[in-house]
């Protein structure tokens, strides 16, 4: 009798949408590109002080747009805001609450004015999401994840696990499609 190894599986669904699709779809990206803001009204990343919203956070010399809670509808969003949020909201604050990352709020993150610094941190903030996950076993996946995730302090680690999975290969499509939206706008 063979058995699933569903640990691997979760492993390998992230890293290869990281690899195949993801990452290599950010080659290339400008601040230009980055900054970009698709409709009057976009969120996006912000020299400290210039923000759109009333509750602009972070703890640097840029800040992201942010309200919480979230108006409705939801505002559209620039890239730069889009990969702000992958590396705050989706890898490093769950490396920070559940595997010893570094500090990574909203309201304390230093967010990168350039698309380079972007992506510097969001390799840094996947790789330290990863290793946290890779070095879990059975138990720790079956293990509730704790105060750190709110209302859902008593489900299990591996669901948390396949709820970043999904996150990440969703906003970055979401990345993706606003990249070929910058590739193919009109030009005057």
């Amino acid at each position: 009798m063979t058995t699933t190894d569903w640990h691997g599986l979760a492993i390998e669904q992230l890293t290869w949408h990281w690899e195949h699709h993801a990452r290599p779809r950010l080659d290339g990206l400008t601040d230009e590109e980055y900054l970009w803001e698709p409709v009057p009204g976009a969120w996006s990343i912000r020299p400290r002080g210039t923000g759109a919203t009333a509750q602009a956070a972070g703890g640097g010399a840029f800040e992201i747009d942010w309200e919480y809670p979230e108006p409705s509808p939801a505002p559209v969003t620039t890239i730069a805001w889009r990969l702000g949020h992958v590396i705050v909201g989706i890898f490093g604050g769950r490396a920070a609450a559940h595997f010893g990352f570094r500090d990574c709020g909203v309201l304390t993150w230093e967010y990168a004015g350039t698309a380079a610094g972007a992506l510097a941190q969001l390799d840094e903030t996947y790789a330290a999401w990863l290793a946290g996950v890779r070095g879990l076993d059975d138990a720790a996946l079956a293990r509730p994840v704790g105060e750190a995730e709110g209302p859902f302090a008593e489900h299990p680690m591996a669901e948390l696990v396949l709820h970043i999975n999904r996150e990440a290969i969703h906003h970055l499509a979401e990345v993706a499609l606003l990249r070929d939206l910058w590739a193919n706008r009109p030009r005057s």
